[in-house]
């Protein structure tokens, strides 16, 4: 079926919130939120898969003007886009909880959040 993929990212995106919710490990919520991002990557490309579609680039249009179906090179490009943003705020996230780690001795948030006032 069509909407598997939206359903597949909704799913994985309710996964991932309810790990962020739940859990009071840092990591742990890292990675949840990861699992949300990928969610977020799946519902792009989803939203820019057209069935029987060709590539913008091998568009062939002395065919039948207007009939040749492409996908949507828009969804690929912003996949993509945030794909490299996604690996550079994990990596800052990363180097802020092994921060709070050294310094708190803990990672647990619950216990950083009441040190903190």
């Amino acid at each position: 079926m069509f909407f598997q993929n939206y359903l597949a990212a909704i799913l994985l995106f309710l996964i991932g919130l309810y790990g962020v919710v739940t859990h009071r490990n840092l990591v742990r919520m890292l990675l949840c939120l990861g699992l949300m991002e990928s969610a977020t990557f799946l519902m792009l490309i989803s939203l820019g898969y057209r069935a029987g579609g060709t590539a913008p680039i091998f568009y062939e249009p002395g065919v039948v003007p207007g009939q040749t179906i492409v996908v949507d090179p828009i969804m690929q490009a912003l996949a993509l886009t945030s794909i490299v943003i996604g690996v550079v705020t994990l990596a800052m996230a990363l180097s802020l909880i092994i921060h709070l780690a050294r310094h708190y001795g803990t990672l647990d948030a619950g216990q950083i959040r009441d040190l903190w006032g």
